[in-house]
Order: structure tokens, then sequence, then C-alpha cells
């Protein structure tokens, strides 16, 4: 008992001599960084200090992964951004917390009392806990180490979601990274490097570490000053073309929405807003990766600088700018806007995030994330669309050139994201009008050869104008906000431009016949005509030419991927006429009558089905001889990858397998059980409504009852097969309406009985003998797993 005491003793005496110590004694021989919270590193032991000022100041916090983990499919890229936490440091007794605030729920009121009771109303976070180490003036200093070796970003978590395995951090394999721990006037920045120790890891995490059990990355903390107070939101509008940021204000006027809507945008001014062209009080300035190789860093540059146009046309000179990051600046010091160019395992999607104040909307800084293959698919796709290498020539300036468009274009979307703007995949309906649009390649035939010339608009378009002008025109004191406003958003509407955004677009759950992902043109069945054109003359063409001196003719299979799906996208567009709604983000007033909801017209669901059907037929997935004669099993040193075509030959190319898997696409779209569910709960006002029986009346008519022949019959087989079994997968779908259900089963009784009639056939009596079968027991034996295709988005 007595050495206990006297070891607690000591203890406490330890603890009690740590806390007497000053700042400037304890931090004696200590490497400083001193700015806006000033951190102190201690080497010999590894830890890092923070010295605190001023508790209850409100700061922004930013956790952010500056080195990550190279895996598309596990999602935690280079220079990803976190959350942004509006915190405070909060001392209670011998420890420090920080304290995330609530800023869903707020008040805007004078009355101290209604705000008080707003905020204890809802919980706050406590992110963090600290020991103080040593105090001085009113100010502690706290160990910052535990914390900063934290998992903050949920790396666990996403490697656990993604069935990567089971990790968690080992502070054994970890420690404070000085170089890029920094202080400065308005912000404070501290990184390290952190390990996550696991078991299990998947097939992704083994793909891209030496050692899968060992995933080290970099982490990195920014607390930042809170910018002053003379930056004034502006309000969301649902044809805005922004974000959108909202909280609840629960002291505004009972007859008012407590939803308050905001837009998230940098802070411009002009140094004179009368003028018709001002500069900016400070422009926007983005700064560009020096590890990004040419010419593609002239042409993020060149599609990032873009923008400066739309500022241009509403007043201001060289406000939106980009730069090189200067030499030894570090990417996650939120004082930059960053262009980041980030490579990984396989190609995958870029992205535009921002460091917002959530109290406001003002973006402080705009991070860019361009992955880097992206280049290299579009490269693939217009050597698969001109096969150049014939007749001894090799030169491929136009192919480079069509994939460097494609990414200027991409530059100025990921930039835009960043600016505050949201997608609008309504764009490509009336021209090329918005970089916000995901820009399928405009391609046509010329000449008989497929002309890639004009592949990528270039330049802003009228609704990135539109955008511009209602997040960021600084407006003269005289003019009235609200009112420049609304009739920014008019002048919108009255001209044409239309506006959809992701809710409203992606393929499995969208209605609007407008808003599509990866399309061209006003009229989509058009343009997948035209596309199939075009694939049919890339076809014709592909073949030996099409590879370089020296490349594999097993690697033929990946450039033909895209060209044989070339219509994926388009198609997405059209099997959204059938079903689809006519609709806008209308508000009360926009129009002098409300236009609301109307169906698409019969005709052109009718035109979208029968397009459909079309890419059922052997003619459309049969593969020419010639190429499948080239496509060799894989040389040793190559393997299939997920851009391979997915078959059923083993080692071999299985070009039947390759039209299963672009049939079971197309019946995925038309069979949708949503959009059959439209079908049967619209009001039907002719005769010749499409219908769930029109529907598969065309679709039998143009597959199993078919009259046979000779040409790819192979083909026609496995898609009648497709065909019967993606019907009754539907019919079986969860979501699908009774009414839905049963007029399927109708069609897929009449079906039986023409089955039945034409029996003689070999696989018409085995498909009846299997609705025999499912008639009889409501179970289906046909039933089998359709092949997939390869990634297509993103392009």
């Amino acid at each position: 008992m007595k050495k206990y005491v006297v070891i607690c003793l000591m203890l406490f005496s330890t603890f009690a001599f740590s806390q007497s110590k000053s700042i400037t004694e304890f931090t004696t021989g200590m490497q400083a960084k001193q700015g806006f919270y000033t951190v102190y590193y201690q080497q010999d032991s590894g830890k890092l200090f923070l010295q605190i000022n001023d508790f209850g100041q409100q700061v922004l916090f930013q956790s952010s992964l500056p080195q990550g983990i190279g895996s598309n499919d596990i999602g935690l890229d280079r220079g990803q951004l976190g959350d942004t936490r509006l915190v405070v440091f909060e001392r209670f007794g011998d420890k420090v917390l920080l304290k995330q605030l609530n800023t869903q729920f707020r008040s805007t009121s004078d009355n101290a009392a209604e705000a008080a009771s707003i905020d204890e109303a809802f919980a706050d976070s406590v992110i963090a806990g600290f020991s103080i180490v040593a105090q001085q003036d009113g100010a502690v200093l706290v160990d910052y180490t535990d914390f900063l070796l934290s998992d903050i970003h949920g790396i666990s978590a996403r490697l656990e979601r993604t069935k990567q395995g089971s990790f968690k951090v080992d502070t054994k394999r970890s420690g404070v990274y000085m170089p890029r721990t920094k202080a400065f006037v308005d912000n404070t920045e501290m990184e390290a490097l952190v390990t996550f120790g696991g078991s299990k890891p998947g097939e992704y995490v083994q793909q891209v570490t030496p050692s899968p059990d060992s995933i080290s990355v970099h982490l990195h903390h920014s607390f930042i000053r809170l910018p002053d107070d003379n930056y004034k939101p502006r309000a969301f509008s649902p044809n805005s073309g922004f974000w959108k940021m909202t909280y609840q204000d629960y002291s505004v006027p009972i007859e008012q929405s407590m939803e308050q809507r905001i837009i998230p945008r940098h802070r411009l001014e002009k140094k004179n807003p009368n003028a018709a062209i001002s500069e900016a009080v400070e422009p926007i300035i983005y700064y560009l990766d020096p590890g990004v190789p040419e010419p593609i860093k002239s042409a993020l540059y060149d599609g990032a600088m873009w923008w400066n146009q739309a500022f241009t046309k509403i007043g201001y000179k060289d406000a939106f700018q980009v730069k090189m990051l200067p030499e030894g600046a570090d990417p996650m010091d939120v004082r930059y806007n960053v262009i980041n160019w980030v490579h990984r395992a396989t190609r995958g999607w870029s992205y535009g995030m921002s460091v917002r104040d959530p109290r406001t909307g003002e973006i402080i800084k705009g991070q860019v994330t361009l992955g880097s293959l992206r280049v290299r698919q579009d490269y693939l796709i217009a050597l698969g669309l001109t096969s150049p290498f014939k007749d001894g020539q090799s030169s491929t300036e136009a192919q480079k050139e069509m994939a460097l468009a494609r990414i200027r274009q991409l530059s100025a979307h990921e930039v835009g994201h960043t600016l505050g703007i949201s997608h609008n995949f309504a764009a490509s309906a009336y021209g090329r009008e918005s970089v916000m649009d995901y820009p399928h390649p405009t391609i046509t035939v010329k000449d008989a050869k497929v002309d890639i010339s004009d592949a990528y608009a270039v330049g802003m378009g009228a609704w990135d104008e539109h955008v511009v002008a209602y997040g960021y025109q600084d407006l003269p004191d005289d003019v009235n906000e609200a009112d420049y406003l609304e009739q920014t958003i008019q002048k919108a509407l009255t001209s044409g431009l239309t506006y959809i955004s992701d809710r409203d677009a992606r393929p499995s759950h969208a209605i609007s016949p407008i808003g599509h992902l990866w399309d061209n043109g006003e009229d989509p069945v058009v343009e997948l005509n035209n596309l199939i054109e075009v694939r049919k003359t890339a076809l014709d063409q592909f073949g030996i030419n099409t590879l370089p001196e020296g490349e594999t003719l097993a690697s033929l299979q990946e450039t033909l991927v895209p060209i044989y799906y070339l219509h994926r996208f388009q198609l997405d567009a059209v099997a959204k006429l059938i079903g689809g709604l006519h609709y806008s983000y209308e508000s009360k007033g926009d129009f002098s009558k409300p236009k609301g909801v109307s169906y698409v017209e019969q005709d052109q669901q009718m035109d979208a089905l029968n397009a459909m059907i079309s890419t059922l037929s052997p003619q459309f997935l049969h593969i020419p001889e010639n190429i499948t004669a080239l496509i060799t099993p894989k040389s040793y040193g190559e393997a299939n990858t997920r851009e391979s075509f997915k078959g059923r030959n083993g080692l071999g190319f299985d070009p039947v397998s390759a039209a299963e898997a672009g049939a079971g696409y197309t019946l995925s779209l038309l069979l949708n059980p949503e959009r059959l569910n439209r079908l049967i709960s619209r009001p039907i006002n002719s005769r010749d409504q499409l219908t769930i029986a029109v529907l598969l009346e065309h679709l039998f008519d143009e597959t199993i009852q078919k009259k046979s022949s000779k040409f790819a019959a192979d083909v026609k087989q496995r898609v009648d097969y497709v065909v019967l079994n993606s019907v009754i997968q539907a019919m079986q779908a969860k979501e699908l309406a009774p009414e839905a259900q049963g007029a399927l089963l109708a069609g897929l009784m009449d079906l039986h009985t023409w089955l039945n009639k034409n029996s003689r056939y070999g696989q018409n009596k085995v498909m009846a003998k299997q609705l025999d079968w499912f008639m009889a027991t409501g179970e289906w034996k046909g039933n089998f797993e359709v092949k997939s295709l390869p990634p297509g988005s993103p392009i």
C-alpha cells in the first residue's frame, strides 16, 4: 500500500510540475512554427504541441488527405478534402476539448435568450480531447500528437465499406511530418504519416500497396481563421445552377420557411461596381500542379482559363486567373486553390471540392482532383474510331488532339464545381452550352470515315455565363439584389436555357427526356442513329490498322470495347423517352401559366422503343469475323482486366458473350421497374398509347418470334435467352407495381402460346418447357446471370 501511495504521489508530483512550467520553459529547444496557432515539435519524443491563446474563438477545422492510396475503387485519393467544421477550443479543468458546433440549426434573432434556446436544443460534437502540458499568461499548450495521428478522415470505415479488410491506426508506425507542418497569420497546417495495420486485405488494397497489411498515407489538419463579416451570402434558386447549402433558422416569422438556402461561392468584388469593366479587389486565382507533364499541363491551363470568359462577360477584368503553384508551396495549404493531377491504378472519376465556411457558404479554397488516366482513355477511343496505322502511317496527332480537347473540358468542368457550380445535364439538348454537362465526343461519318475533328466544344457556353452572372455579379448600390437575381433567372428561362441536375439525370431512376449523361443532340433517337452509323463505320475499319507497331494482337480487345459499345450512353438517353415526363424546376410565377408536367409524346416513345430494340438485332451485335480472327488470347505477360470483355470461353475471346452483355444492358434500361410502372400509371389517351403490352409485343416480334437466319445465328440464340430471362426477372422485381406485373405476365402467356405453336424449332421447345414449369410452379429454371459491360464512365 505504501508503495502504491508513493507511486501516486510521484505521478501527481510529475503532473503538477509539468503544469507549473511556463510554455517558454516547456518548449525550450523545440522547433517552433509561429502563426495563427503556434506549434512546437519535440524531436526526441516525436510529439507535436499546439498553443491555444483564445478559448471560445470560433475557427474552421479542415481535414484532408495529401497522400492517398491510389485506387479509384476505394476512393481515397491524393488531395482529397474531408469535412470542413466550425469548431472552438474549450477548457475543462486540466484538459482542453475541441468542439464541433452544430451549424444546421440556428437563430438570426437579436434576442440572445432565443438564440441560446435554439443552441441548447441541439447537440454539438466534441471531436478531440487534449492534455494541458504547460500554460502561460492565459495561454495553454496541449499535446496534439494523438489527434494528428488519429483516423479523422474515416479511412478505416472506407476500407471496411469497400470490403478491403479491417484496419486501424498503428501509432508505432506513424509520426508527425514536419516538412508540411507550418503556421501562417491566418492558418496553421499540420501533417502526419499515418499507418493503418490490418488483416484480410481486399483485392483493391492488394493492387496498390507493396505490403497489403500495412497502408501508410498522409493526413493533414488545417486551422483557419474565420473570414471577416463583409461577405454577403447569396440566395439559392433551383435554376441558378449552383449547389445548395441549407440550414434551419428557427427565428424566422411563421409565414416564412425555416429552411434557408444559399449558394457556395468565392468572395469576388469589383473595385468599381459602377464601371462597365472593373478589376477585382482580389481575383480568384487557381494554381496548377507542377507535376503535370506537357502537353497536358497546357491543356489543363487552357480549360481552367475558360472561366475568365464568363467573368469578363459580367464586367470583370482578369478576375479569374491560373498560375503555376509556387515552388515549395503545399497543395493542402488553404491559401491556395489547386488543380491536382492525380494518379490511380485504374481510370476513375475526377472531382472538384472546396473548403467552405459552413455559416455563409463562402468558399475559402477550391481543390480540383483530375485523374491522369482519363486522357489515355480518350486517346484509346480515338484510335479505335479511326484505325490510323495503315500504309506506313504512324502519326496520331488528330487522336491526341481529341484527347487533349477532352482534358480542357474536364479541367473547366471540375474547376466549375469548386466555384460552387453543379452539373447541368440538359445543356446538350440545346447545343453544347455548358462545361458542366458530361460531354460525349461529337463524332460523325464524313466521306466514309469517322470524323473526330470537332469532338469537343471550346470555351464557355451560354449556361455557364448565366450561372456566373447569377452567382458572381457585384451589383452597384442602387440595384436591388433580389430583383437582379429574379431577372437573371427569368432571362435564362425565356431564352430556353433549361437545367437538369444529378438526381433527375442519373439513368437508374431518371425520367427527364432532356437530362442525360454523355449524350449529344436535341433528339436522342437521331443521335443514337448517328452513333450507330459511326460505330458501323469504325468497326468496318477496325483491325490490324488499329494497332501501333509492337502492340500485341490480344490488346485489340480493350480498344474494341468502347467502339463496340459506343452507343451505350446515348441508349440511356433514348430509354428515358419511354415513360418520360417533361418538366422543369418550376416555381410559382416563373411563367404566366404554369407548365407543370406533361408526358413524352406517343410517337417519340415509339421511335425510342424501336431504336432500342434495333440494338438487340444479330446484325447490330455481331462482331465481324475479320476482327474476332485477330483477337488472340492474352500474350505471356498480359492479362484480362476490368477493361476487357466478360466472356464464357476461358482464355479465348467470346464475341457471343460480348453481344449478350450489350443486349442485357439494353434490356436493363427498357425493362426498368420504375419505367414499367409509369407506363401503367399514366392516363391512356388513345388506342395506340404506349403500354407494356405494346412494348412486349414489339420486343418479342423483333427477337424471339423473329424468323431465324443463318447470319449470326449464335448471337440471336443467346439474345433470345437474354430477352426471356430479363422479362421474367423484371416481373419478379420487388419494385414492380402489381398492375405492371400482371401486364408482363399477360405478355409472357401470349409468348408461351406462340412458343408451343412453333416448338418444332429446338430453342423454342426449350423455352416453352421452361415457361411450362414457370407457369405451373412460379419457379424460373432459365435464370442466369447476364454478363456485364466493362466500365464505361468516366470518359
